[in-house]
């Protein structure tokens, strides 16, 4: 009944969180056009630090959420349904081979105020300061990871570009990209991508200014975007000061940004962050475990029946997958029989139901992409499901009978909530009780897992993977044997198991390469396959989150890729409120 209860009110509030959005905190604030408010501060949190904000070399979710509000490009996601929209580029054409990209920028936007410019005062963006981006994005760097997964083998010249770069100073320009004049770029592909749009409003398509990144280097954190970045900001939490020379306004003409301010603080633990949301510390929270939600509604169920409601639930499937990655350099997980072993021995549902407690969505017998993509046919893969028995005998077909023989193996986790935990308990219960396999864990910082996945060092790792764009080619360049680096000792930020099988990589190219979605799809089921039964990964569970906003945050939208543009957020202001001084922090 109470599982029932959350269900209805989610369904209900799903569709509210997307009429109604915002929060204010005791704030001076002014009504603009349609009853819109300007000023106060959006408080939410992340359970893990921003490591940079170098657009080239983010590869977190924390470091890319924060980067969307302070730089653009060319195009950008629509928060509500994750479509490509025009940003910096109000439109763009596109030729009848699918190979050049030509788009208008508009005219009289400007880098934020900025000491590396002259008087402090931000210059005019041309398409020259993209040109001079994605010849920076083409730089070999062992921290470029945008780079491998975006202009690689995409882009007319960008593979010789970023090999000159290893040798020093790249001779030339960056062939495929040339500014026709101030207002307009040109894009060259050396093959057909329909993805190439949605790779553009990534990371990998931000304008930074050259002035920025020679004073600052890699600590760059100026763009165009919406919000300024604090110098105030520490490692607790991170500032963010509104752009009054932002260049866009709603369809009312509102100029934008309405809010003053927005403090991401960085707590670990979704309890921790839960109670901060219940003590009016936070405006916005995702990955609600379900269980306080489900006390929260029922111990306040009138804050919610409430018109409006004082609380906005939203229950949003994500394009996120979890798993636990093998290393496939190492014995005895360089034996498939091993690594197939370990995930027929594994009770999904369990870990979902009990471990979990229904946060998750079990992936039955499903594979490595999430089922968030409309009309991927993510269903008719075949993955692995808890059969003991085979599990067994594939063991034994590897030479470790009854698990007798088997090597000492250490899995790492991050810490972060107590949830990696708690699973790699329940993992370690089942591999013993179901193999007779004893194996280790160890908790480690994330940026330590980080360094360890990256650089091969590791037997078994915790990770998981959210989507840059909109599409299950983002999950399968995970295993895309072009994405291993040319010496074992080289780090690999994307294939960190090093899988390499050149039937998924033909198959995984010519999807990429495909005229229309549909052809496209068939050839990225195709390749899934071939890897859901290599099992360089152990798929554990997709993701969703129950999503909390307070009545007052207004338009805000929850979506599949936790993709957040606060731009046009804004916060009615709440009368029993008043000032803090929390509240005003790093307001300029």
């Amino acid at each position: 009944m109470k599982r029932l209860l959350l269900v209805v009110l989610s369904v209900y509030l799903l569709f509210s969180v997307y009429s109604c959005n915002p929060t204010g905190k005791g704030m001076v604030n002014r009504v603009a056009k349609g009853n819109k408010v300007y000023g106060g501060t959006l408080h939410i949190n992340e359970l893990t630090p921003l490591i940079t904000l170098y657009p080239y070399y983010i590869y977190d979710v924390v470091s890319v959420s924060v980067a969307y509000q302070i730089y653009n490009g060319l195009v950008k996601f629509n928060p509500k349904d994750l479509s490509v929209v025009p940003d910096l580029a109000y439109r763009w054409d596109i030729d009848t081979s699918g190979k050049i990209y030509t788009f208008h920028l508009r005219k009289g936007i400007k880098f934020q105020d900025d000491p590396c410019f002259p008087d402090g005062k931000g210059r005019n963006i041309t398409s020259g300061d993209f040109k001079y981006s994605m010849e920076a994005l083409c730089q070999a760097s062992p921290d470029n990871v945008v780079y491998p997964i975006t202009f690689k083998g995409n882009v007319e010249g960008a593979d010789d570009y970023y090999e000159q770069s290893k040798r020093g100073k790249p001779s030339g320009e960056l062939k495929g990209v040339e500014a026709i004049n101030d207002s307009t770029l040109r894009i060259k592909l050396v093959k057909r991508n329909i993805l190439f749009l949605d790779m553009m409003a990534s990371q990998a398509g931000f304008v930074v200014a050259k002035e920025a990144v020679e004073k600052y280097g890699k600590s760059i954190h100026t763009g165009s975007g919406p919000f300024v970045y604090d110098n105030a900001s520490d490692s607790s939490r991170i500032i963010l000061t509104r752009n009054p020379n932002y260049f866009k306004a709603d369809s009312l003409g509102n100029q934008l940004p309405y809010l003053d301010s927005v403090i991401i603080s960085f707590v670990p633990g979704k309890s921790d962050e839960f109670k901060m949301f219940q003590a009016g510390k936070l405006d916005y929270v995702k990955g609600v475990p379900s269980s306080q939600v489900d006390k929260m509604v029922e111990e306040n169920i009138s804050d919610f029946q409430h018109k409006p409601p004082k609380y906005l639930l939203a229950r949003v499937p994500l394009m996120s997958t979890q798993y636990y990655e093998f290393n496939l350099k190492r014995a005895p997980f360089n034996d498939v029989r091993v690594r197939r072993a370990f995930s027929y021995a594994i009770d999904r549902n369990k870990i979902v139901n009990e471990v979990l407690e229904g946060e998750a969505f079990a992936p039955g017998i499903h594979g490595i992409t999430p089922p968030s993509f409309p009309d991927y046919p993510q269903d008719s893969i075949i993955g692995d499901t808890l059969n003991v028995e085979l599990a067994k005998q594939l063991l034994s077909e590897a030479g470790y009978k009854d698990g007798n023989g088997f090597p000492q193996v250490t899995l790492e986790i991050n810490s972060g909530g107590g949830v990696h935990t708690n699973v790699a308990t329940e993992i370690q219960k089942e591999l013993a009780n179901n193999l007779n396999v004893n194996i280790n864990f160890t908790t480690v910082s994330f940026g330590k897992k980080l360094q360890d996945e990256h650089s091969g060092n590791f037997d078994i790792i915790r990770s998981g993977w959210v989507a840059d764009y909109p599409s299950p080619s983002d999950f399968l360049m995970l295993f895309y044997g072009g994405n291993i680096p040319d010496s074992a000792n080289q780090t690999s930020y994307y294939n960190v198991t090093r899988y390499n099988n050149p039937e998924f990589d033909k198959y995984f190219n010519l999807g990429r390469n495909s005229s229309n979605l549909k052809q496209s799809y068939s050839y990225f089921r195709k390749a899934e396959q071939i890897a859901t039964n290599d099992v360089p990964v152990m798929i554990l569970w997709y993701e969703q989150n129950y999503c909390l906003t307070r009545w007052t945050v207004k338009d805000l939208y929850p979506n599949p890729m936790n993709y957040l543009d606060l731009s046009c957020v804004y916060l009615l202001p709440e009368k029993s409120k008043k000032s803090t001084s929390a509240d005003t922090a790093g307001k300029k």
